[in-house]
């Protein structure tokens, strides 16, 4: 009786929150009520929009924690294997050390850390290279790893035992073709009533399928029942797979090479225009030499037109002083 009472309580704080702002039943409220409120939902809230905002907040789920490698002092061997990257990308074997020396090499190369890339090889093998640096590289190749790799989709067709020739031909042109795109293919033949009765003929139908795409497929199981229909999957060949992971390849290092050749029109093309303007600088320049060579000629012709107009210096001088 008490848990009714409690339960009805609640119910009724619940559907008098729901109400809108200064509704006069949320003056009756207790004073007690107020706590509880506080931690469910306000008065201007209703109660739609905070259980969908709780449950927003469970859906996230725990933070992800990152999985550190084994490092510096919490390396236990005693005798390692170390290697340090050089210029161009590659690694430098240094030799075998004793961890304390391989701690104090990686002091000495700047403060790095000794990371372990290889417990299980004799000796171990760890690397001197900074953390934050080896982390990036491990996440941008995992990166790499996931575009180029390609996800194998499970294709299905359908058909009747009693399937006429043209169609058949339709169900398995579109097989072959999910087959050379490098996916599976789930084919089913359906018997409706008591068309189960024929089963031989379902039977007979995907051992012929199975026949004609044989270049591009291998069959992974026998067929087998699934309720009142027969299923059979057909993976592609090997053969089929390195195709596509070559064309895949040969797509990718193309790109590469149109880039990197995109990369050095676009460099030659920024030395050119730089070339192109020392070389007009260097005419202004010459227009200037000129301009200033043609008022000095101009200066010349004046005074000797001067001198023509009043003679040569020294007659003026001789008369005037004589």
């Amino acid at each position: 009786m008490i848990q009714i009472r409690l339960l009805l309580a609640v119910t009724a704080i619940l559907v008098l929150t729901s109400l809108p702002r200064g509704h006069g039943f949320q003056q009756m409220l207790p004073q007690s009520a107020t706590p509880f409120l506080s931690r469910t939902a306000t008065v201007q809230e209703p109660l739609g929009l905070f259980m969908a905002r709780m449950n927003r907040r469970n859906d996230r789920g725990p933070p992800t924690r990152e999985v550190r490698p084994v490092m510096n002092d919490g390396i236990k061997q005693l005798e390692l294997r170390v290697v340090a990257p050089v210029a161009g990308g590659k690694d430098e074997i240094l030799g075998l050390m004793s961890r304390e020396d391989a701690l104090k090499k990686a002091k000495e190369m700047g403060g790095l850390d000794l990371i372990l890339v290889n417990s299980n090889s004799d000796p171990p093998v760890c690397k001197i290279v900074d953390y934050s640096k080896y982390r990036y590289m491990q996440l941008k190749k995992a990166k790499e790893v996931k575009k180029n790799s390609k996800t194998v989709e499970v294709k299905e067709i359908k058909m009747s035992y009693k399937i006429d020739v043209h169609d058949y031909q339709v169900r398995k042109k579109n097989a072959a073709k999910f087959l050379l795109q490098g996916n599976r293919v789930k084919c089913t033949v359906m018997f409706r009533g008591r068309e189960v009765q024929h089963d031989k003929l379902g039977f007979e139908l995907l051992d012929k399928l199975t026949e004609d795409l044989s270049g591009n497929a291998v069959r992974e199981s026998p067929p087998k029942r699934e309720g009142r229909n027969l299923a059979l999957l057909l993976s592609p060949r090997a053969d089929v797979m390195k195709r596509i992971s070559d064309e895949r390849r040969a797509e990718e290092r193309s790109k590469k090479k149109e880039k990197k050749q995109e990369l050095e029109d676009r460099a030659a093309a920024k030395a050119a225009g730089l070339t192109v303007e020392d070389e007009d600088e260097d005419d202004d320049d010459f227009d200037l030499d000129l301009t200033e060579d043609d008022d000095d000629d101009d200066d010349v012709d004046m005074g000797d037109s001067l001198d023509a107009l009043l003679g040569s210096k020294d007659e003026v001088t001789k008369g005037l002083f004589s």
